[in-house]
């Protein structure tokens, strides 16, 4: 049985990092941290951003995700792009 958007579960945290335009969005480091929740994941997000500000991209994006399993990346859509020499921080859409 699959987990549903707010069932029980480990979730993490993926931090993506996004180019300008409509290259797509890759997952760059996954953070040890494990939460009960989403609800919990979620919360986390704005803090573990502040923390991976190193990442070399326009865009850092967090996505909370269930532990063990690949993170989806954000389409093209989903995360506004920065115009050149200006990073942005974003907190993306909880997947599962």
């Amino acid at each position: 049985m699959g987990l549903t958007a707010m069932g029980p579960g480990i979730f993490i945290i993926a931090i993506m990092g996004c180019g300008e335009g409509d290259a797509p969005c890759q997952p760059v480091r996954m953070l040890e941290a494990r939460y009960e929740s989403q609800a919990a994941c979620t919360a986390a997000t704005e803090a573990a951003l502040i923390q991976n500000t190193d990442i070399d991209y326009p865009v850092v994006a967090a996505e909370c995700v269930a532990a063990g399993s690949k993170p989806i990346p954000p389409g093209a859509n989903e995360v506004q792009r920065p115009g050149p020499g200006r990073a942005d921080l974003e907190v993306s859409p909880i997947r599962s």
